[in-house]
């Protein structure tokens, strides 16, 4: 097929590193595009199958060489693509798609869903669902997991266990949320904060006050040239009414009560519903509370439409009670495209999702040995899980790799993504859209 490249590849602004910071968002598709063909990654033998299934369920760690010399030949690198594939999904439905959930009516509309009428069916679905949530939240909690999905109609989870992403203990991420979920969690004694929201408040002051000082400076100079004693006007709300009292009319003056301050703050705080700004951040043992709330919380499912009824999606890296194993669909083409004058062949690798943190390292680090340490790549993110990847400021200084290696010992991700995945995230509210290896170095693009 003769196709052409993309006008424009996009300017990769990030210094080459040997890697590529960690990416919170759940991807929808990757594009792998190489000078070399990906023909290693085609008609896996039925030992390769299972070998590489095996050595995902053991948490084998496999090391390739830094470059292999003949991929298609290569068991250790095939068997090594097919566990990285390899993710963990309830409910199991294999007739309708589970992920994305947010905006998935269109896709999910017409499909046969026999539980939408029937309660008693929906309630075992739900107490089905509920006891694979609380086993994933108890292999977090004993390190064996290191972080999975909740994905609702409405809103995403990403639990995490302690020592991932700077954060010495477990923290739960909600994005994005509306005011009547937070009043929810508040009603159950659920302590979270809005860390952009704060954070966005913190800068607004500090700019608030950097103005007021330089305002008052400019004051001050003005009373010293005039020679004026002047009093500065108070801010305070009983003060600033004094002067009503002086002229006697301070009962026909309205002053703002305590609803109106209150409307206004509540005005405010709706600003952010369904916004990234919106990302709640639950930590510690306020984790197990909104365990709790979650499966107890009536609008968790859908009431009507295409989705009534279907229990949130659970996304995990590793088994767990309930889960059933999935794997990525991995599709290679070859293509000719123009460059300049001639014709060149272009080799691509397309991998359709949902393409888990831990398995976007793994399969940039297989295609780095199996490509020569040169290949680039298109990455598509599901919007809504782009904020995970905001700094929250939860770093603890004393946290270090051994530290992580020896709390996580088991959580079934190589040594090199707990690597990744412990450091503090540095992406802010985007996600990684394409990333080049260029010489056995990362280049990326967010």
């Amino acid at each position: 097929k003769d196709l052409h490249l993309p006008v424009a590849v996009p300017k990769v602004p990030s210094s080459p590193s040997h890697d590529f910071p960690a990416d919170w968002s759940i991807k929808t598709r990757l594009l792998f595009m190489s000078s070399q063909p990906f023909s290693w990654a085609e008609h896996l033998k039925a030992q390769e199958e299972a070998q590489g299934f095996a050595q995902h369920c053991r948490a084998t760690e496999t090391n390739l060489p830094q470059c292999v010399q003949e991929p298609k030949l290569s068991t250790e690198l095939r068997c090594a693509f097919q566990q990285s594939l390899v993710y963990w999904l309830h409910p199991s439905l294999p007739w309708l798609q589970l992920f994305p959930r947010i905006g998935a009516d269109r896709k999910i509309v017409g499909k046969a869903s026999p539980w939408s009428q029937d309660e008693s069916l929906q309630q075992v679905l739900m107490s089905d669902w509920s006891v694979s949530f609380t086993s994933l939240y108890n292999l977090l909690k004993a390190k064996l997991c290191p972080y999975f999905y909740v994905c609702t109609y409405q809103f995403t989870v990403l639990f995490r266990a302690a020592g991932l992403a700077g954060s010495d203990v477990i923290a739960a991420l909600i994005s994005p949320t509306t005011r009547g979920l937070r009043e929810a969690m508040r009603s159950e004694g659920i302590e979270f904060s809005l860390p952009l929201v704060e954070e966005s408040r913190t800068r607004k002051q500090k700019t608030e006050v950097n103005l007021e000082t330089e305002v008052a400076n400019s004051l001050e100079a003005c009373d010293s040239t005039e020679g004026g004693e002047e009093p500065a006007p108070s801010d305070d709300d009983e003060e600033s009414f004094s002067w009503l009292e002086e002229m006697g009319v301070q009962d026909k003056v309205k002053k703002p009560d305590a609803i109106s301050i209150k409307l206004r703050k509540e005005k405010h705080e709706v600003q952010v519903d369904h916004r990234p700004e919106s990302l709640a951040l639950v930590k510690g043992t306020n984790t197990f509370t909104l365990l709790n709330f979650l499966i107890n919380c009536k609008s968790l499912v859908a009431v009507s439409g295409p989705q009534a009824g279907l229990p949130p999606t659970l996304l995990s890296p590793v088994a767990f009670r309930g889960g059933t194993m999935q794997t990525l669909k991995a599709r290679s083409m070859n293509a000719r495209a123009r460059a300049q004058r001639a014709y060149e062949d272009i080799f691509s690798l397309e991998i359709v999702g949902p393409v888990l943190p831990h398995a976007l390292h793994s399969l940039a680090a297989l295609l780095r040995a199996a490509q020569g340490g040169a290949f680039s790549a298109a990455l598509y993110a599901h919007e809504p899980t782009a904020v995970f990847n905001a700094c929250l400021g939860s770093a603890s200084p004393a946290l270090d790799t051994e530290t992580i290696r020896q709390d996580l010992p088991l959580c079934g991700l190589h040594p090199k993504t707990l690597d990744q995945l412990s450091q503090c995230p540095t992406l802010g509210k985007s996600s990684i859209r394409f990333l080049e290896m260029k010489d056995y170095a990362y280049t990326w693009k967010s």
